[in-house]
């Protein structure tokens, strides 16, 4: 029994390796990079920063983060970076929830398999869920203001990013989302050319229009985020892979029918473990609801799957700290609990 534990583990491994960590997260880490680098830090205070104008910095950044195609750990580098570029806890973990648990090409996945009240419902959710996630963490927080925050403003009315800089940035993005999203067909060998076709770009146009110090500066932040996260991340995935293979098949059945409080709870925190590619929750998902899950817990499993993990508190707790990771998971399960109860109830 252990052997098959072990063995179960190391396959998720496996799987996620071959899977994710070329074409996911390494553009993902440059992408964290090239926030910290290039973004001008006084125009991220002056728009989301602590200082800012919460009715301005948390819609701002919930609205951007359904365009943000990333898995629970993926995003982490994305929402890290922004915070160490400057940005405020709230707005840092408003994009590290809605990104995985509602971005614009898993709300298009979701439709076409489950339909479109649920990605009606699962919008609304995500946005009601980030507010009160963006209020909870600047509540809790307020006098833990990282010392980016300490820089001073200046007069000068420079723009937030160069021209150069910007589009630096959005040819990361496409590296991210080509070979992903994009190349839906044939074998990963695919994926994996149209990754280093996209990544050459990347570093052609940078050794074209950046300077070398800059550049290093780049490489030297994206490599802080791997050191920091990647480890966490392959632990955890090692440990989910095990649980999935001790989860029954039974207990989801008996557990996850109806709409519940407890069922919604059941839900809340089989997504909240287990890990879920973007994208991927929405079979599983479907599938459940076959076999007699109720629309409530559904919903609950659509948001918790992809937008939390185990490899994802860990990660969160080493990047941003053991005492927010201790208030933002549990914040994500009660809400996450409400919402699928809410719905499966009183909307659909």
């Amino acid at each position: 029994m252990i052997q098959e534990l072990i063995y179960a583990g190391f396959f998720a491994l496996r799987d996620y390796i071959a899977t994710h960590v070329l074409t996911c997260l390494v553009p993902a880490f440059l992408l964290a990079g090239a926030m910290v680098t290039f973004i001008d830090r006084e125009k991220i205070l002056e728009y989301l920063g602590e200082q800012a104008n919460k009715f301005r910095s948390f819609p701002l950044a919930s609205i951007s983060s359904f365009f943000v195609a990333a898995c629970s750990c993926t995003v982490i580098p994305v929402a890290s970076g922004l915070y160490y570029g400057g940005a405020g806890i709230g707005v840092a973990f408003i994009i590290l929830w809605v990104a995985p648990a509602a971005n614009i090409l898993a709300l298009i996945y979701t439709g076409n398999i489950i339909g479109g009240s649920m990605v009606l419902a699962r919008i609304v959710a995500a946005l009601l869920m980030a507010f009160a996630v963006g209020w909870v963490m600047s509540f809790f927080f307020r006098y833990d203001i990282q010392n980016l925050q300490n820089i001073q403003k200046s007069n000068n009315r420079t723009s937030i990013i160069s021209k150069h800089n910007l589009i630096m940035i959005l040819l990361i993005i496409i590296s991210l989302l080509l070979p992903n999203y994009l190349v839906t067909t044939g074998d990963y060998i695919y994926k994996v050319i149209v990754w280093i076709a996209a990544t050459s770009i990347v570093f052609i146009y940078a050794q074209k229009f950046l300077s070398r110090e800059l550049i290093k500066q780049w490489l030297n932040e994206s490599w802080w985020f791997v050191k920091i996260i990647f480890p966490l991340l392959l632990i955890g995935v090692f440990v989910v892979g095990i649980i999935g293979k001790l989860l029954p098949e039974e207990w989801i059945r008996n557990w996850l029918g109806g709409n519940s409080l407890s069922s919604s709870f059941f839900a809340t925190m089989l997504g909240a473990v287990t890990y879920f590619a973007t994208m991927t929750e929405a079979p599983f998902v479907d599938t459940l609801m076959k076999l007699g899950m109720g629309k409530g817990p559904a919903l609950a499993l659509l948001l918790t799957g992809p937008g939390l993990s185990l490899p994802n508190w860990l990660a969160i707790a080493k990047v941003f700290g053991v005492k927010k990771a201790l208030v933002y998971v549990p914040t994500i399960v009660i809400l996450g609990t409400f919402v699928g109860w809410f719905f499966g109830n009183f909307i659909f």
